[in-house]
């Protein structure tokens, strides 16, 4: 029967492997042979600043980061404890700032600052092994004799096209390569003492040279990318190889499976009744911080969704207007009824205001919309439980895909000119979120109100009051960066 072989990281032009990236959640119990590489993403790089001349990564990203390493580092030690091979590939070690979740303070008022707390994190800890990796090319190696009988199959094919790129300074398993001269690590097999799987540890192998992709006319006369005959070559050399090293390492093993047999109650030893009592109360401890952590992971998503009123459109942005509202002190939430539908209303107790929304990727927000929230109030007041109209407010998030500073008039000049003759309040929404980010991290119940007064009083282009003692959140400066290290 032929092996289950899944690759992370690593493609091979084979039909026998199927391949995944960084960033996925499979289970690599399901796979005979998994092939991984440690490399990070690129795109996992797109957002980044530099500290201490190494890449700092925004918190999207460092999260993300760290949930993957979580993933890949619990399902190889399942994997290997289960009797699968996982051979990793050693990549250069990739050294990273990524953000804790916290931040400390100094000062107050307009100086004030926020330094963001970071931690150092390398790719190499997604593996489950302590290792010591450091940044070394070369490629001189050899088999340390003990382990020919089963590095040597592989090596004999491979052996030219590897190159390390680290050398393990430290590590937990059993040293199968080494540089020719110096002796030093490049490759290593970590084995568990109850299981037949192990985590070979092999030098980096080119598993993308430029050769492997070639264009190819198609039926349509267009050229497509496929792989090519050396690729495909290569891949059936290295699927023959693993398979090798899986037999191998498998038929070398000094442990027997346990029979089923002996796994029943009535052979069970006294020490094994306590260890997996523990083992259980262990198992309830994690999966309740697993709760914890998806219940913190859905209030982050939550807590970010004002963000949305700088990029967004449609619903999302209407979604983020309700929130900025309530905060504010209004009651609002959208309105559907057989016959009408509106963005949202909102009310306070100094007024009734309806309003409607409208995102544009690369342009300020024209009159059509408008003539539409017009129509809107005279719908509304035909309404039997609507004595007089509401105040109408246009949410207008033109040129959402600009970076705030960059941006132009959110609304045209016609627009501008048509709101003051319906009294239409016009607010843009990168304004409304400085508005509710102040008003999210701090209660004050008087700038609310005034905001509120803003939004009832105005035609044309809402001016909103400013803030106490300087307070604005686009004036503060970038978060400085620090390492854990410092906590205070």
């Amino acid at each position: 029967m032929a092996k289950a072989i899944l690759t992370v990281g690593v493609k091979l032009a084979s039909a026998q492997c199927h391949y995944e990236d960084f960033q996925s959640k499979i289970s690599l119990l399901d796979w005979d042979i998994i092939l991984f590489s440690p490399d990070l993403p690129e795109s996992f790089y797109s957002e980044t600043s530099e500290y201490l001349g190494k890449a700092a990564f925004n918190d999207h990203y460092s999260f993300k980061l760290k949930e993957c390493t979580e993933h890949w580092r619990r399902e190889i030690k399942h994997a290997v404890e289960a009797g699968k091979t996982v051979v990793v590939f050693l990549s250069p070690l990739e050294e990273v700032f990524v953000a804790t979740g916290s931040n400390s303070y100094s000062g107050s008022g307009k100086n004030r600052s926020v330094t963001r707390v970071v931690d150092l994190h390398s790719n190499y800890q997604a593996l489950p092994i302590k290792l010591s990796p450091v940044n070394v090319t070369g490629k001189n190696m050899k088999v340390i004799n003990d382990l020919q009988g089963i590095i040597a199959p592989y090596w004999s094919v491979f052996g030219d096209l590897s190159e390390y790129k680290v050398i393990l300074d430290k590590c937990d398993g059993v040293v199968c390569l080494a540089t020719k001269t110096g002796d030093k690590p490049v490759g290593a097999i970590a084995r568990t003492k109850l299981s037949t799987g192990a985590l070979i540890l092999l030098p980096d192998v080119d598993f993308m040279p430029d050769h492997f992709i070639e264009d190819v006319k198609g039926a349509n006369g267009r050229f497509k990318k496929e792989w090519s005959k050396a690729a495909i070559k290569f891949a059936g050399q290295m699927v023959s190889a693993v398979v090798e090293l899986d037999k191998a390492i498998h038929s070398s093993s000094e442990v027997t499976p346990e029979p089923v047999w002996a796994s029943g109650k009535s052979y069970e030893l006294r020490r094994e009744r306590v260890l997996r009592a523990d083992l259980l109360a262990a198992e309830q401890r994690v999966e309740e911080a697993q709760k914890h952590k998806e219940f913190v992971q859905d209030e982050l998503k939550s807590a970010g969704a004002l963000r949305g009123l700088t990029y967004e459109k449609g619903p999302a942005l209407e979604r983020a207007i309700i929130i900025a509202l309530k905060l504010m002190g209004f009651e609002a939430e959208p309105y559907k009824d057989s016959s009408s539908e509106f963005d949202v209303v909102f009310t306070c107790p100094e007024g009734r205001l309806l309003g409607e929304a409208e995102g544009k990727d690369a342009k300020p927000i024209n009159i059509e919309k408008l003539r539409q929230l017009s129509m809107n109030i005279h719908e509304d007041l035909q309404r039997d439980e609507v004595t007089e109209p509401a105040k109408p407010v246009l949410f207008g998030n033109g040129f959402r895909l600009t970076a705030l500073p960059e941006r132009p008039a959110q609304f045209t000049d016609k627009c501008i000119s048509a709101a003051k003759t319906s009294s239409t309040a016009l607010v843009s929404t990168s304004s409304l979120f400085e508005v509710s980010r102040y008003l999210s991290e701090r209660e004050d119940k008087v700038f609310a109100t005034a905001c509120r007064l803003s939004l009832l009083r105005s035609t044309g282009v809402v001016e909103w009051p400013e803030f106490p003692d300087g307070c604005g959140q686009f004036a503060s400066a970038e978060a400085e960066l620090s390492v854990s290290e410092s906590p205070d």
